[in-house]
């Protein structure tokens, strides 16, 4: 691997920096002490800060040369409401929050990316490094955004990474076009008429409406959606009755939906919508329907895709970068940015688990799971990504 030696001299202080914030967690519009280490951090090394977009947000100006050209490099910084399980020393002192996405190590790699960019001027045009709260279900991105992110901090693309369990410690993977899904949540209610459940005739049962729905809404995937689209419909939640006894007057499917294109998702909205309201109807019953769209499907640009593999492949070499990675129904608020600038969104590798210290769980080191942690070893690495991204980006001639 061909990574920056001052980096690699500052793994031991970004390493120290990532634990500090993997043991101090905090979630959506909450990371006001994650935020003041980053800004802190930068204001040591001399670069500007915006802060409070997106609430908790910040921004970090490196600037050389005189070019207007600029680039963003974008990291998260919040946590997980779940309990960590691990008990190693570094392991969440916040009950109920966790670093269990390795939010933590995307903000040391970005840390660790600016400390040398501010040391070594070795491009010409302003480096933002965007500190993003809130991708955890909170639209971060988007927040930051509405908050003028791009108006204060005008780039020409913008470029984001996470880390991937199960992919080999310092490999990347890409693709080009859509590669991580929309997050959409559903909820519909159905309104039936309670009675005895001895007197079944005497009432509308909500509860065979909602199983009928639930089977009838799979026929969209297998027989409305063209076999040539991925979509998922999951049905998560039902709840219905509080007694043997008695048939309810209400019961509800609450669950996800999940595309890559606007489409697809679109077909699903309908179709669900007139599936439900229509067979309430022959059974005399009624329903309230909702579907929220919550992030877009993350959709990376064609030109900065092939200009980021180019430059993964100078770091850690050809059989090391996967540049058409499969894409994962995943969701990532990112996608916001990358619908208003050109960009791409990549992973790297984390290993299976191997880097753990003593006291880790008992579980796998996955994503969204009380046993993960993120693995320091990725930092100079990622650190480096980031680094020479910026660099050849900013050259004189347009990427």
């Amino acid at each position: 691997m061909q990574l920056i030696d001052p980096i690699l001299q500052f793994h031991t202080e970004l390493q120290q920096i990532r634990r500090d914030i993997h043991a101090h967690p905090e979630l959506s519009f909450e990371e006001h002490r994650t935020s003041d280490v980053v800004a802190r951090k930068l204001q040591e090394w001399g670069i500007p800060v915006i802060r409070g977009l997106g609430i908790t947000g910040g921004v970090g100006i490196i600037k050389n040369g005189s070019s207007q050209r600029a680039i963003g490099l974008r990291a998260d910084i919040d946590a997980l409401p779940m309990q960590e399980f691990n008990t190693f020393p570094h392991a969440s002192k916040n009950e109920g929050k966790m670093h269990a996405c390795g939010h933590d190590g995307h903000t040391a790699m970005l840390l660790g990316a600016a400390h040398y960019l501010s040391q070594h001027k070795e491009f010409d045009g302003t480096v933002y490094v965007i500190f993003q709260p809130a991708e955890e279900g909170g639209g971060g991105a988007k927040r930051m955004m509405d908050d003028g992110l791009f108006e204060q901090c005008p780039v020409e693309a913008v470029f984001g990474m996470h880390n991937w369990p199960g992919a080999a410690v310092g490999s990347f993977g890409v693709t080009s076009g859509p590669m991580m899904a929309s997050s959409n949540e559903f909820e519909v209610v159905v309104k039936g008429k309670g009675a005895h459940a001895a007197q079944p005739h005497k009432g509308i049962d909500p509860i065979m409406v909602a199983v009928q729905i639930a089977q009838s809404w799979q026929t969209i995937i297998t027989r409305n959606k063209s076999p040539l689209d991925t979509a998922v419909l999951s049905i998560t939640q039902i709840h219905a009755g509080s007694a043997t006894n008695v048939i309810p007057d209400e019961a509800s499917l609450i669950g996800t939906v999940r595309g890559f294109t606007t489409s697809v998702v679109d077909l699903l909205e309908n179709r669900m919508r007139a599936i439900a309201e229509h067979t309430a109807a022959a059974f005399d019953a009624s329903v309230e329907f909702s579907f929220k769209r919550n992030y877009p499907p993350l959709i990376n640009h064609a030109r900065e895709t092939a200009f980021a593999v180019d430059v993964m492949r100078s770091i850690v070499g050809d059989e090391r970068v996967d540049a058409q990675v499969e894409p994962t129904m995943g969701a990532e608020d990112f996608a916001f940015m990358l619908q208003a600038k050109p960009g791409c969104y990549v992973f790297l590798g984390n290993g299976d688990g191997e880097h753990r210290d003593m006291g880790h769980g008992l579980g796998p080191c996955n994503l969204h799971n009380p046993s993960y942690d993120f693995n320091d070893d990725l930092l100079p690495i990622g650190a480096t990504y980031w680094v020479r991204l910026a660099e050849a980006y900013l050259k004189n001639t347009s990427p």
